[in-house]
């Protein structure tokens, strides 16, 4: 392979439950991917390192390879102009200068935003919805990430963390979330509110696909075990998903009556592996909680770039930000 004249660069997705690193070149084709579990983010752990193996074995891949910058995608507000992760609900980083580390490691320059705006900005960009002027991205997973992108640009909001969709309180009083408060959407809805659900289900005996699939651990309830559930007529489980979504889309109903969006893309674990479910499930609150005029302004569509979103967005960010340089 000839990499003369051409450039190169990295962008990273740093989640709960996996760090996603993938290499591209300047037409955006993905030439190597790496994804390590991040198994448990520990308060006193050095995360950084993890982060840097990622991406080291990605650049491992492919030898004697000069990347021009890293961009990367943190769940959680984020002072995007300095590169320092403000908090992260399910990670536990505080004020964390993540950009002058992958910086200082890396010797190239670095651009850090939320992965929810990275994955909505790379979706927007790639997947051919770039005429919608107005944009909100939702993507349910371990949490529940939102992203803006309005007249064309990536709204930050006063506080650097606009578009927390996840935070939205839908039950007063309600079950406590990762951030603190009780009652968040992120609560009742995420891939953790479903799992907790569900495992309460086997242990009553009544998922005995599941049951004999997993026992009740836990840890093995990933998003495309759910849906193989399903699709093994697991009925009380597709209960919950359905609820969850409809939750979900009660917010993003908030959410158009609030700022009047062109376009919702739904992306994220539990979409690429629950999409059809969800996005029925999003459009029947949508219709019944949003106002009339605005929701026939939105279309509401499922993302096309999978798992590689986020880190898509931060390659496409950090190319970007090297431009204006």
């Amino acid at each position: 392979m000839s990499y003369k004249n051409e450039k190169y660069y990295v962008g990273v997705d740093i989640g709960g439950t996996k760090i996603l690193a993938i290499l591209v070149n300047s037409k955006f084709e993905v030439i190597a991917r790496e994804k390590k579990k991040t198994k448990v983010w520990v308060k006193g752990a050095q995360p950084e390192i993890r982060i840097v193996e990622t991406i080291k074995s990605v650049l491992d891949s492919v030898d004697n390879l000069k990347i021009e910058g890293i961009g990367l995608g943190v769940p959680g507000p984020v002072d995007h102009k300095n590169g320092v992760v403000v908090t992260t609900p399910n990670i536990g980083l505080e004020n964390f200068p993540l950009g002058d580390i992958i910086s200082e490691e890396f010797s190239v320059p670095s651009a850090v935003d939320n992965d929810v705006n990275l994955g909505t900005f790379a979706e927007w960009v790639f997947s051919g919805y770039g005429d919608a002027k107005h944009v909100l991205g939702v993507f349910p997973g371990t949490g529940i990430g939102g992203g803006l992108i309005i007249n064309r640009k990536i709204l930050h909001g006063a506080s650097g963390g606009a578009g927390e969709i996840g935070h939205f309180t839908v039950q007063l009083g309600g079950p406590l979330c990762g951030c603190g408060k009780r009652g968040c959407l992120e609560a009742l809805a995420s891939r953790i509110a479903i799992v907790k659900e569900v495992i309460a289900l086997i242990l009553r005996g009544e998922c005995p696909y599941l049951a004999e699939r997993i026992g009740t651990d836990a840890s093995k309830l990933r998003s495309s075990i759910i849906a193989e559930a399903i699709e093994n007529g697991e009925k009380k489980v597709e209960e919950i998903v359905r609820k969850s979504a409809y939750l979900t889309g009660v917010a993003i109903a908030n959410a158009i009556n609030l700022i009047s969006p062109n376009l919702v893309i739904l992306g994220g674990g539990l979409i690429e592996a629950l999409g059809k479910i969800y996005l029925e499930e999003i459009q029947r609150a949508v219709k019944e909680h949003a106002m009339p005029f605005l929701r026939r302004k939105v279309e509401i569509v499922v993302g096309k770039l999978g798992d590689d979103a986020v880190a898509m967005g931060g390659a496409l960010l950090i190319s970007k930000k090297l431009e204006k340089e």
